[in-house]
């Protein structure tokens, strides 16, 4: 079996391509937008990209013409449906997710809560995918959600998962928006290899997540979460290192899948 090529990774900075400045700021434009931000009006997109409003009037207009945006109530635009084929794709060519799938179905059912797999793009925990328990009350978060890094279990242990001169970096804008206490819980992050949280991204879901190590690879996160009410103190203990061990196993996979 001949494996995908693998992306460098994913903190290294990209080099730039050169006289692609205007390509450039049309694609910033359209990935503005996410499940926080649906909508938008040409001088918020203009003040994100930091170009000046005329011109992205005409990178707007672009994207109109190509059926990617559509301009609602008020002068705000959205992007169309013509996009999901595109996440589609991006999720039928993940190899990472479909070698992790099985895995992730059997931890779903011991553990008997919400599995979650997410992979580091840019300043955010994307979902890559995720497998729902079958009891009446769970964690719901859907493929391509994303969470910041350094918020949630997911976001802070991906954030870990850093070099460490990336996230210094980075640390500045999270600790503006979590405080100066991400910084420890980072640290007892990267040496315990393994995060928690508590209410954090949805009240009452406490939520842990462990590395998943895939040389090559983007940095990745193996993630539970469901209902705290139902979670004893043990039952905590256990899923963690449950899930380091499904970790463990996707690895395997995937580097057996690689060889």
């Amino acid at each position: 079996m001949t494996p995908a090529a693998r992306p460098p990774h994913a903190s290294a900075p990209p080099r730039r391509t050169p006289g692609a400045s205007s390509s450039r700021k049309v694609l910033q434009l359209l990935l503005a937008f996410s499940e926080r931000r649906p909508e938008a009006s040409v001088a918020e997109l203009a003040a994100t990209i930091g170009t000046p409003v005329a011109t992205t009037y005409r990178y707007v207009a672009l994207l109109k013409e190509l059926q990617l945006l559509e301009e609602g109530k008020a002068g705000r635009y959205h992007v169309t449906c013509q996009v999901m084929p595109l996440a589609r794709a991006a999720q039928l060519s993940n190899d990472l997710a479909r070698l992790a799938k099985p895995t992730m179905e059997e931890a779903a059912r011991e553990l008997g809560e919400t599995v979650l797999l997410f992979q580091h793009f840019g300043d955010t925990a994307v979902c890559a995918d995720r497998v729902e328990c079958d009891r009446a009350m769970r964690f719901t978060f859907q493929p391509g959600h994303s969470v910041p890094l350094g918020e949630g279990a997911s976001g802070k242990m991906m954030l870990a998962l850093l070099p460490e001169a990336d996230r210094e970096r980075r640390l500045p804008a999270v600790m503006q928006r979590r405080g100066h206490g991400i910084r420890d819980e980072l640290k007892r992050a990267v040496l315990n290899r393994y995060a928690v949280s508590w209410g954090e991204l949805e009240e009452g879901v406490w939520a842990c997540s462990v590395p998943v190590h895939v040389p090559g690879h983007r940095p990745a996160v193996l993630t539970m979460a469901g209902p705290a009410a139902r979670i004893s103190d043990e039952a905590k203990r256990a899923a963690i290192t449950s899930l380091q061990a499904y970790a463990n196993r996707i690895q395997r996979a995937v580097s057996s899948y690689s060889l």
